[in-house]
């Protein structure tokens, strides 16, 4: 890009750090509860026995609810929604929201109740053997979270419409303190594992409510409400819909591959293990990944639908080429680092109570199957945000769809292996999808600043292999010096992290990686503001 571009890039550059940095300190609070919660979870099942039960019963209402609630309701709302703010049709907008408010209600109701009455069927397909009692029970308290988290899709595309993102951001941490509190003080009110299992079950449905109707407050002040109305004839209605179908299939398929990796765990591997080991890694691996890709394709994806709506080609290429690149630098270093010390760091978050230092290196190998796909996991959520803002929700569907025949058989072919080879056929197909997006976006947009993204990201993966080096030494060098004692292991693995990210961020800028470069611009106009 020409001197001139570079410049015109430099204030969204700033917007872009200053919006992903309070989004992502506002979903960080929330993660960071979230791993207590799983930690506290772990200390009190570990990853052996019944608790795999639960992890399979929860598979299915989280992809119904992928397929039809937040995620592809949000993905296919917001951008017909930001259009009728964008054309001052606002009275109309808040119409459309209305209708589909009341629709969720409707719909997903109806598909819980028959949910109840096929509950048995669908866990037998799992092959859960004596555990398959109790994954029917437990399912069915925990799918009316379907139809919550509708609603919750249309309260948060309004909000995120809006440009409001921390409130929508902090209300995952009242559902993780509602679930660590029903597992901290009333699970164990209860000696039988079931019992307490049913009370796992029911906080993540009390903390689901209250996740839900706590930021309808928010929408008090705006230019509507949501109202009484089922305008179904409504071509913004028709328009959602209509998106919906590919957004569902795109989004679900995405989510599908996780029912997948749960069915291979299952019936081929060892059903009283391999669900919930891969479960207890993948929740490690989503930290980072809900900090940081979520933050910023969350914050991009209003201002691409705009982008999208004023038909700016130029600047629409140029803000999806800033999310990728930002979501590199942020994620290319905590893939190296979290793959160089995931076995310390299992052990530090999970081996107490019931979860035994036998199972560590099971999700250690896990969570490092799945570091390697990191990136690439952040960098197609991005990708499909994109296609969504140009309601071309059919691409990310069809390579979708493409990525779940090839998750097939990846699993199919590295299951053999051990536990770890199913996350790593995850990461194989993130990789394979990214590169799929990346050469139809780019046909599409004509170019897609390719060089400076591949010079960005050559620049930072040197910066976090130097990175992934010194957290391994400083750990190792700690760990050998105090050995492994809770408090020990703390210092160990906190001082690698933290010695690793420094030595990060001394490369980038050495590097002169642009996305710090961002940053600290932003740190420099906080000061002067000051």
């Amino acid at each position: 890009m020409t001197t001139g571009g570079e410049g015109s890039l430099e204030e969204p550059r700033r917007r872009l750090a200053l919006s992903t940095a309070i989004f992502a300190v506002a979903t960080g609070i929330s993660r960071v509860l979230g791993l207590v919660r799983e930690i506290v979870a772990r200390r009190t099942f570990g990853v052996e026995g019944e608790i795999n039960a639960f992890t399979v019963a929860f598979q299915v209402p989280n992809l119904v609810r992928a397929l039809a609630a937040d995620m592809a309701l949000g993905a296919a709302f917001v951008p017909v929604f930001s259009e009728l703010l964008e054309k001052e049709q606002r009275e109309r907008a808040w119409r459309l929201a209305s209708t589909l408010v009341w629709l969720v209600l409707i719909v997903l109701g109806a598909a819980t109740g028959l949910f109840f009455l096929l509950a048995p069927w669908v866990m037998r397909i799992f092959g859960l053997g004596d555990l398959e009692d109790l994954a029917v029970g437990l399912s069915r308290v925990l799918f009316p979270i379907v139809v919550l988290l509708g609603v919750s899709g249309i309260v948060v595309g309004i909000l995120n419409s809006y440009e409001e993102f921390t409130i929508p951001a902090l209300m995952p941490v009242l559902w993780n303190l509602a679930i660590i509190a029903s597992l901290l003080f009333v699970a164990p009110q209860f000696d039988d594992v079931e019992a307490q299992l049913y009370v796992y079950a029911g906080g993540i449905l009390a903390g689901t409510v209250i996740q839900v109707v706590t930021p309808v407050w928010w929408l008090r002040g705006r230019d509507g409400r949501i109202r009484a109305v089922l305008d179904v004839r409504d071509p913004a209605v028709k328009r959602v819909l209509a998106l919906m179908l590919p957004v569902t299939l795109g989004v679900g398929l995405i989510n599908f591959n996780l029912v997948i990796n749960t069915f291979f765990a299952a019936r081929f591997v060892d059903p009283r293990l391999a669900p919930s080991a891969i479960d207890a890694a993948f929740r490690i691996y989503m930290l980072p990944q809900g900090i940081f890709s979520v933050a910023v394709a969350t914050v991009l994806f209003p201002r691409l639908s705009r982008l999208a709506a004023r038909e700016d080609v130029d600047g629409f290429r140029e803000t999806v080429s800033l999310g990728l690149r930002q979501i590199g630098f942020l994620l290319l270093p905590a893939s190296a680092v979290s793959a160089v010390l995931a076995e310390p760091i299992v052990r530090l978050l999970y081996e107490r109570g019931e979860f035994t230092s036998e199972q560590t290196p099971v999700v250690a190998g896990a969570l490092a199957a799945f570091a390697l796909g990191l990136t690439f996991n952040g960098t197609m959520l991005m990708l499909n945000r994109s296609f969504f803002s140009l309601q071309s929700a059919w691409v990310p569907t069809v390579v979708a769809l493409g990525n779940l025949g090839l998750n097939v058989v990846l699993n199919a072919a590295l299951y053999r292996v051990g536990v770890w080879g199913i996350p790593l056929a995850t990461s194989l197909v993130n990789i394979a999808g990214t590169a799929a997006l990346v050469l139809v976006l780019r046909r599409r947009l004509g170019r897609l600043d390719g060089s400076a993204i591949a010079s960005s990201y050559l620049r930072i993966g040197i910066a976090s292999a130097l990175a992934a080096g010194v957290a391994f030494g400083v750990w190792l060098g700690l760990d050998e010096a105090f050995g492994r004692t809770p408090g020990a292991q703390l210092v160990s693995v906190g001082a690698g992290v933290l010695a690793g990210a420094g030595a990060f961020l001394v490369a980038a800028r050495l590097f002169r990686v642009q996305e710090l470069e961002a940053l600290a611009s932003l740190r420099r106009r906080s000061a002067t503001t000051d």
